[in-house]
């Protein structure tokens, strides 16, 4: 019989495979986007920094900054849950660049703005609420110093990559 893994080497697993996949978007790099994993659950932060004010009188976030980081934490949850069973099983490593999978693409994306987003750190987490083999919905809802009171929710619907890793070009 096959001894269970070390929890540790789950958990950097499980890190690892995030790593990469935030690591493969450029554009969350210079938002300075962020991930919390704790288990299965992600929470995506947007640190505070000027660059992202739309509005200086008000201040407020940038309607577009807002809208990206939704997107980005929505497109990095459904990645994450179509990769979890394979993370999990360590049938692929997702430090080796050929193996990193295709992002969903995006096929709508609503976003509800709710109120300002405040000059403060921001906070998202999604929610899949179908994924099928061709097809996603997912759900995201972003605030800033409380979890009950949002500043702006979305819903995106995604187009899934085939199963197959980028080919090397």
């Amino acid at each position: 019989m096959k001894r269970p893994e070390p929890v540790q080497v789950i958990k950097q697993r499980r890190d690892a495979a995030l790593k990469a996949l935030v690591d493969g978007v450029p554009y969350i790099g210079f938002l300075g986007i962020d991930f919390d994993r704790r288990g299965d659950e992600i929470t995506a932060i947007l640190p505070y920094d000027e660059k992202l004010i739309g509005n200086p009188m008000l201040p407020a976030l940038h309607g577009g900054a807002t809208a990206a980081f939704m997107e980005v934490t929505a497109i990095i949850e459904l990645s994450f849950a179509y990769l979890w069973e394979d993370v999990e099983a360590g049938r692929i490593d997702l430090t080796d660049p050929a193996a990193l999978p295709r992002l969903p693409k995006t096929i709508d994306f609503t976003v509800d703005y709710l109120r300002s987003g405040l000059p403060r750190d921001a906070y998202a987490r999604a929610r899949v609420n179908r994924s099928g083999r061709r097809y996603a919905s997912v759900h995201v809802e972003a605030w800033q110093d409380n979890r009950t009171r949002l500043f702006a929710q979305a819903t995106g619907h995604f187009l899934m990559p085939d199963r197959a890793p980028l080919e090397a070009s």
